[in-house]
């Protein structure tokens, strides 16, 4: 059994200050103009010759029906969206060999389509690709509950979702106010729903860190969703949201709690959900035991893409839509970000390839160390010293000082053949991780011993 998580004020106040937003290596910062459609082609063509697994990706802009911003789009234009996204499925998919087996499916946006839109969505999607037969794989989808029920719950499951996220902001869409949110009917109806559709888990968000929130307040919201038993839940600071909320936050700035309360509330949060069973897998991400994910992180099976932590390993992670990345064999390729350029794109015929990384040996090594520490909260140093031919302590001498000056405040054990990150370290992964990111800027011995 996994040690649970120590909350120490004290690292909290020393390390906190670094970049919690480093969720896998590289950052999109990093990204270029250098890399484009044909690189794309080109991976494409080794992932079929290869025969990987697929990891698909599908990201819907955001959708007037939940958000008046202006990152919204109307219900004509979204129609024209889904146009351009079935053609971007053909011209990507005639590219991946029949025999390639999709082993994870995520569906992500602003909002759900219309049925009709769903259905004729998922249904192109099984036309290119190789889907698993019910249940084999992992097909998540992202869910708002304003517009969600259990007739909602039934047509996806029919379509073969078996993971959904249930998105349940604290802030109203069009006015912006805060939302009565603290009846959890809904949410419990569709938790009943999909227990009784069979789903394999349920993920619902916690954020903190609004304004108009209390330490009191927040701790009743999390005491109703523990309640409700979700299969996962993720927390998360509203000063630096998940991509689903971001469209609706862009007032948030000025509507922030102060450091102090932010950093109660998540040490609230952390607490409540230990003492109810819940284990914490990493990245504000927390599960039951019996969670596939919790799963494959004690038997360090777990990795992690640029869509997030994942049981599948060796796929190939292919991203369509809006902004979507994909992630094939060190080559990561991002779709354009804005819709119009997207769309004009695929109507001259090409992929919408804008940006991306082609990762060399180092970037390699980094990717492997980063992704470890994140997924196993540890290291096998002597494994990586096989794996790439190098002395470690000396490849990464620039960052052993830092890393002995964590071991001295508690938020690691360090030697020679490993680094574990200690129970009162694991909501600071990401400090440690950010010393092997050629790109984020390493952390001084200076900067990390600082007094609180």
């Amino acid at each position: 059994m996994r040690e649970t998580i120590n909350w120490d004020s004290k690292l909290l106040g020393r390390y906190a200050h670094s970049d919690t937003g480093h969720r896998c290596y590289p950052e999109t910062t990093a990204f270029h103009r250098g890399i484009g459609s044909l690189d794309l082609l080109r991976a494409l063509r080794g992932s079929r010759q290869a025969l990987r697994g697929l990891s698909l990706a599908v990201q819907l802009p955001v959708n007037r029906a939940y958000g008046q911003q202006r990152a919204s789009c109307s219900p004509s234009v979204f129609a024209a969206y889904l146009a351009r996204l079935e053609r971007e499925i053909d011209m990507i998919g005639c590219h991946l060999g029949a025999q390639q087996r999709v082993e994870q499916f995520h569906l992500a946006g602003g909002s759900m389509p219309s049925a009709d839109q769903l259905h004729r969505l998922i249904g192109h999607l099984r036309q290119r690709f190789n889907f698993l037969d019910y249940d084999e794989g992992d097909y998540g989808i992202e869910i708002q509950l304003p517009h969600s029920d259990w007739a909602t719950m039934g047509r996806l499951r029919e379509l073969g979702f078996n993971h959904v996220s249930i998105g349940v902001p604290d802030i109203a869409a069009v006015s912006g106010a805060a939302l009565t949110w603290q009846d959890p009917r809904q949410i419990r109806s569709l938790i009943d729903a999909a227990r009784a559709l069979n789903y394999r888990s349920v993920n619902i968000d916690i954020g903190y860190g609004r304004a108009w929130q209390t330490r009191a307040s927040f701790a009743r919201k999390v005491a109703a969703i523990i309640e409700l038993q979700p299969n996962r839940v993720t927390v998360f600071d509203y000063a630096c949201p998940p991509q689903r909320y971001r469209p609706l936050g862009q007032f948030a700035v000025n509507g922030l709690s102060g450091r102090e309360d932010r950093l109660a509330m998540q040490r609230q949060c952390v607490e409540q959900l230990g003492l109810a069973g819940y284990r914490y897998i990493g990245m504000g991400l927390f599960a039951l035991a019996d969670d596939d994910l919790v799963i494959a992180q004690e038997n360090v099976n777990l990795q992690r893409n640029c869509q997030g932590f994942s049981r599948h390993t060796g796929c190939d992670h292919i991203g369509l839509g809006v902004a979507a990345i994909s992630q094939i064999d060190g080559l990561y390729v991002q779709n354009s970000r804005d819709i119009q350029g997207y769309q004009s794109q695929l109507d001259m015929g090409q992929l919408a390839s804008w940006r991306g990384f082609r990762c060399g040996p180092d970037d390699r090594l980094r990717g492997e160390v980063i992704e470890r520490l994140i997924c196993d909260f540890g290291l096998d140093i002597r494994r990586i010293e096989a794996r790439f031919g190098l002395v470690f302590r000396e490849y990464f001498a620039d960052a052993w000082p830092a890393l002995e000056q964590m071991q001295r405040d508690g938020l690691i054990n360090l030697n020679a053949a490993s680094i574990a990150i200690l129970p009162s370290g694991r909501l600071l992964v990401h400090a440690v991780c950010r010393l092997f990111d050629r790109y984020s800027g390493a952390l001084s011995v200076q900067a990390v011993s600082r007094a609180v």
